[in-house]
């Protein structure tokens, strides 16, 4: 199997913002004065958030499920339901957060999922060959019952609800006992899953699995000393794996090295995108925050140069094909934002204007609004995180 080396010349190693500037200085800045609301880092948006309230009618049903209708299954996976469940708790709205949980508790989780009675989440639901509704695939998928955990912890704190904090505990607890394992030579390391990723002695590994401030916040919460590891090895996989400053969608871990995936291959596309997102939410203040910057800049460099995000990239060459769509420049967003970017900034903002305009022949599908609503949310100020990796909705600080 092939490993991944670095080229001999580092990328740029300019340091990030930090966080006030990040997003006050960019959105105030000539190039960006018709596109950003200018004035005081704390005064974030409070009215109602126009682009979740679109997302909610055009893709969650009434009873709480997130369809993508860009699939022939009409599926809803466990991302899905977790991201939308973010979303609410930014948009502090607590009624569609229940409807989200509900479903996902009677349909993924099969009723199980109470703190004393709970089962990991299936990942895809949606229509089978026989033509009866149900579970597609019973494996569960770590990244999404990462954010649904987190979801549920900052629910409980933001909005004084210990059912969910009970709840997002016993989800950790789980997590930890059946989707991390002990890797020879590097520690504790998330899998995508409970089964299925590890044969012959390598190990599949999805760096987009990994959000910083996700980890960070579970480290706080759970105290063992696990989760911090996890994110130490975290920023080896993301860095050893992107030796142009690209990352991979997969990678794997074989005899005491990263190697490139040996069903994937070194591509970076549609996982590998959120690579660069999560990056770029992390808190600066976070001591792993910059290096984990520096070891992604290569497509900052790209855009910068291109005026597009290539759709995929060969990790171990740095060479991109294609033109990367909506979905990308959501994820972007905030990754040139923190990277000081402002050009590429102000031409991302461009691009996401077609989530609000409704562009003929271009309507957003799911996963162009998730990522736009991570990427314009970011940006417009509606949330943060600390360097606890807790949520700082702009409701919490600024709204009353």
């Amino acid at each position: 199997m092939t490993a991944f080396v670095k080229p001999a010349i580092a990328l740029d190693a300019r340091p990030a913002l930090p966080l006030r500037a990040r997003f006050v200085s960019l959105a105030c800045g000539a190039a960006l004065a018709s596109a950003f609301a200018c004035g005081p880092a704390d005064a974030a948006p409070c009215g109602d958030w126009n682009a979740y309230r679109t997302f909610v009618s055009r893709f969650v049903t009434a009873d709480g499920r997130v369809v993508d209708y860009s699939t022939p299954t009409q599926q809803t996976t466990s991302e899905g339901q977790s991201y939308a469940m973010f979303f609410a708790l930014v948009a502090n709205d607590r009624p569609t957060f229940d409807r989200l949980l509900g479903w996902t508790r009677r349909n993924l989780a099969a009723g199980q999922f109470d703190p004393d009675n709970l089962r990991l989440p299936s990942w895809q639901w949606g229509k089978r060959p026989d033509g009866t509704w149900a579970v597609i695939d019973p494996n569960p998928a770590s990244d999404s019952d990462l954010w649904i955990a987190y979801d549920l912890l900052q629910a409980g704190r933001l909005w004084n609800a210990p059912a969910y904090t009970a709840l997002g505990k016993a989800l950790a607890v789980q997590i930890a006992r059946r989707e991390v394992s002990d890797l020879a030579g590097l520690g504790p390391m998330l899998l995508p899953g409970p089964q299925g990723f590890v044969e012959g002695g390598v190990t599949r590994l999805n760096p987009s699995y990994l959000p910083l401030p996700v980890l960070r916040a579970l480290a706080h919460e759970q105290h063992d000393g696990s989760w911090s590891a996890i994110a130490q090895g975290a920023l080896k996989l993301v860095t050893a794996t992107a030796p142009h400053g690209f990352a991979p969608d997969w990678a794997a871990w074989r005899l005491g090295q990263f190697v490139v995936d040996p069903k994937a291959g070194d591509v970076g596309s549609y996982d590998a995108i959120r690579v660069y997102l999560w990056a770029g939410l992390a808190a600066p203040a976070d001591p792993l925050a910059k290096p984990w910057l520096n070891a992604v800049r290569g497509m900052s460099e790209r855009v910068a140069q291109a005026g597009v995000p290539p759709e995929k990239v060969a990790a171990t060459t740095g060479i991109g094909t294609g033109e990367g769509p909506l979905s990308y420049w959501g994820a972007l967003a905030p990754y040139f934002a923190a990277l000081g970017e402002t050009k590429s900034l102000a031409l991302a903002r461009s691009h996401l204007e077609a989530l609000d305009d409704g562009v003929p022949g271009r309507e957003p599908v799911y996963y162009d609004r998730v990522l736009g609503l991570f990427g314009t949310g970011a940006i417009e100020g509606r949330y943060h995180f600390d360097a606890d990796g807790q949520l700082v909705p702009s409701w919490s600080r600024a709204c009353g």
